[in-house]
């Protein structure tokens, strides 16, 4: 048995109730790109990607995860999340720590840090689609 740290080696949860360690995440699209390849034929669209990042300015896109909804969580410091839906309302929630809000499918998101925060992602990645802030 060996201790990961989130922040480097993700988590795939996939079908079977199965844990998988990820490789070590260098950052970048090509990393997700790797990690749909290792996972998305597998398991499509119930496969889990779990990760931990810190964010210190505001995101520079805006996401969106069409075959399956995301949990934000909020570990440390504070975030402010913005959804914009598919029928063209937008809302935005405050994040402390401890705090959580579901990205649901479909619904585009970014977000604004000012300082620092730290957040949990429990992710639906197959299709992910990214577009410019």
């Amino acid at each position: 048995m060996t201790a990961h740290r989130i922040d480097s080696n993700p988590i795939h949860l996939g079908l079977g109730a199965s844990a998988v360690v990820e490789p070590e995440f260098g950052g970048g699209m090509a990393w997700y790109e790797a990690y749909g390849d290792r996972h998305d034929a597998a398991d499509g669209a119930e496969g889990r990607l779990v990760t931990r990042h810190t964010f210190t300015a505001p995101w520079d896109s805006w996401e969106m995860h069409p075959e399956g909804d995301e949990v934000v969580l909020c570990l440390e410091g504070e975030m402010v999340l913005h959804q914009d839906f598919p029928n063209g309302t937008t809302a935005s929630v405050r994040l402390a720590a401890g705090e959580y809000v579901i990205n649901l499918r479909g619904v585009w998101h970014t977000a604004d840090v000012h300082g620092s925060a730290t957040a949990l992602f429990i992710t639906a990645g197959l299709g992910t689609q990214h577009r410019p802030r």
